[in-house]
C-alpha cells in the first residue's frame, strides 16, 4: 500500500496519475462510512473518518482489500486546534488513522506545492 498526504489543493490525486498511472475510473472519493475498496485508489479518506466512529478497526477489517491500494488523505491532524469538541475528535481519529496506515504502508509520501517528499 502506498499512502500519499498533504495539505488540501496541494496536488495529492495529480501526484498518484502522474507517478502511478492511475485513471478517474481508478478513483472512489470518500464520502461516507463505506470504502469501495475494489478500486485501485482511495481518495479524501478524512471525508470517511468524519462519518466512521472507528476507523482503524474498519481498515484492519478490511486488511485485504487495500493492501494494493493507493491511499490518499488530507492532512487535518496539524495546525490549530479546532475549538468544538465534534471536530476535535474527527482530527484525533484522522491522525490515529494516518499513524497506523504509515505504520502498514511500504511508502508515505508527504505532497506540498505538488512536490513530493519521501517519508518511508
Amino acid at each position: 500500500m502506498i499512502l500519499i498526504i498533504g495539505g488540501a489543493y496541494q496536488g495529492k490525486l495529480d501526484f498518484a496519475k502522474d507517478t502511478f498511472g492511475v485513471t478517474d475510473e481508478d478513483v472512489h472519493i470518500c464520502d461516507g462510512d463505506r470504502i469501495d475498496f475494489s478500486r485501485r485508489c482511495i481518495c479524501k479518506i478524512e471525508a470517511f473518518t468524519a462519518c466512521s466512529e472507528d476507523p482503524i478497526g474498519y481498515f484492519e477489517t478490511h486488511r485485504q482489500a487495500w493492501q494494493d491500494s493507493i491511499l490518499i488523505m488530507q492532512d487535518i491532524f496539524c495546525g490549530v486546534v479546532p475549538m468544538g469538541a465534534e471536530n476535535r475528535a474527527w482530527r484525533q481519529r484522522t491522525g490515529r488513522l494516518a499513524q497506523y496506515l504509515s505504520r502498514e504502508a511500504q511508502q508515505v509520501s508527504r505532497i506540498f506545492c505538488g512536490l513530493e517528499q519521501r517519508l518511508k
